[in-house]
């Protein structure tokens, strides 16, 4: 039987890049942007509620890009992601949006990423956001498993479980206590070097 090519498939924010609301959070001042999908599963009343607090404070797409601007890959992810891409496809499988995404993309040498799109008024407000489709880390795994890919992802927060569940192999990185004793059958890592032994291994790489 022939042997499947692999397909990595990895979570942007707290895998390669740090979480662009904590950072937001942090330069505005506003503790309520500090929720992720670390803490709150339902995405959908996630960003409802930041597009709320967004609008209370009068924060537009760019006061946003300001803070993206300042932002650089964890350290290692570039190191990281160039040693995977050298011995199998990628993909970036995100929650993020189109509009965030760009210049972070750029300082990791441009990787294929999909992800979803913001809604914004000619004034830069953010008035509403839109799926690239329902549970997309879920269905693109599914797709891709369907295109005869060993399919290995790595993510980190509540709304990765449904795509390291679809995997045929699944890794945590770096996640809260609160997700491993969920779903215990995946292996944590919390450095490049444990992740990259994790892929090794998972996928024979």
């Amino acid at each position: 039987m022939a042997i499947k090519p692999v397909m990595a498939c990895l979570d942007l924010e707290g895998v390669l890049v740090p979480e662009v609301w904590l950072n937001l959070a942090e330069k505005t001042r506003i503790p309520e942007l500090r929720v992720t999908t670390r803490e709150e599963p339902n995405y959908d009343l996630l960003m409802k509620r930041r597009i709320k607090i967004l609008a209370e404070h009068k924060l537009t797409l760019q006061d946003i890009h300001d803070v993206i601007a300042t932002m650089t890959p964890l350290d290692g992810a570039k190191d990281f992601l160039l040693w995977l891409r050298a011995r199998c496809q990628v993909i970036i499988l995100s929650d993020t949006f189109a509009q965030f995404a760009a210049p972070l993309m750029r300082q990791l040498d441009y990787p294929t990423i999909f992800c979803n799109t913001l809604e914004v008024e000619p004034d830069g407000r953010i008035v509403n956001y839109h799926l690239r489709l329902p549970d997309q880390k879920r269905a693109s795994v599914l797709a891709l498993k369907q295109l005869n890919f060993h399919i290995v992802a790595a993510g980190d927060s509540y709304n990765d479980t449904s795509m390291l569940l679809a995997a045929d192999a699944g890794i945590f990185f770096r996640p809260p206590a609160s997700i491993t004793k969920e779903f215990p059958q995946f292996p944590v890592t919390q450095t490049y070097a444990e992740l990259q032994a994790a892929f090794s291994t998972a996928a024979g790489l």
